[in-house]
């Protein structure tokens, strides 16, 4: 666990953020390859990617103060922490995806053929997102005595997110990151199998990590709202995974079938 990796003087460099903007540079990155594959317009695609970069800080700051509306209410001075934290996934998710819609309406790019380019490269982004949870302290799980349990020293890691110190916990931050490579994986081993169709690999996607994390919110230890009884997290993976269900029968059923082969004539 190393929150802060080093300093330069009066700069701190945190390990949160680095991790961070790794993910968002390796999201772009593979977004950018599977755009050139797919011949679709590399400025209109990278423009869409610095879109969603911003989007999805915003979001993700966004629903952390929603989840957590009365200490910011009743401690203004809170808000400032925003400049360290990362925020929820889903928030900055949920975002990003509604700018995306619209900037990918306004310039004409394919919907669902430009939502699938980007959705490797967000699970491969949220890997390295989560190893910066790991190492900062976030998101952390429940008391735990499995032998995998992980245990947390650094004071500041305590100060700056309250994680517990000097007790076995569920990595919960690993158990995510291991989610998202094994949907990564799945999502490149089946994009051109079985019955592709634009729009498969984006929802598909979204149905894996709304399930995932559904789970993994069971083992997490962390204040993170809630919503009937369920954390807001859960909670939008409940929303989530029946749409991702559904968006993917529509769209399965709007590839035209395959016309039957004309059989010869036999001569009379």
């Amino acid at each position: 666990m190393y929150p802060r990796l080093f300093e330069l003087g009066p700069v701190t460099v945190y390990a949160y953020g680095v991790l961070l903007a790794a993910a968002y540079l390796l999201g772009l990155k593979v977004a950018m390859v599977r755009a050139r594959a797919r011949g679709l317009d590399q400025a209109r695609v990278l423009d869409l990617g610095i879109y969603i970069i911003v989007s999805a800080l915003v979001g993700a700051k966004l629903l952390l103060v929603l989840t957590d509306l009365g200490t910011f209410i009743e401690n203004p001075r809170e808000l400032l922490t925003l400049v360290r934290a990362g925020g929820v996934f889903y928030g900055g998710i949920i975002v990003a995806v509604l700018v995306a819609v619209w900037y990918i309406r306004r310039v004409g790019l394919p919907l669902w053929t430009t939502c699938d380019v980007f959705a490797p490269g967000i699970a491969l982004g949220h890997v390295v997102g989560r190893l910066g949870c790991f190492f900062a302290g976030c998101c952390y799980g429940r008391p735990s005595d499995l032998p995998w349990a992980v245990t947390f020293t650094d004071p500041f890691a305590g100060a700056n997110v309250g994680t517990p110190l000097n007790v076995p916990l569920h990595p919960t931050q690993l158990y995510e990151a291991g989610a998202e490579g094994l949907i990564l994986a799945l999502l490149l081993a089946t994009e051109r199998r079985w019955r592709p169709f634009a729009g498969r690999t984006f929802w598909l996607y979204l149905l894996l990590y709304g399930a995932s994390r559904f789970v993994i919110e069971i083992f997490r230890g962390d204040p993170r709202g809630g919503v009937f009884g369920l954390s807001t997290s859960q909670f939008i993976s409940v929303v989530l995974v029946p749409l991702a269900i559904g968006m993917l029968t529509y769209l399965s059923r709007q590839v035209p079938a395959a016309p039957e082969p004309r059989r010869a004539r036999r001569a009379a």
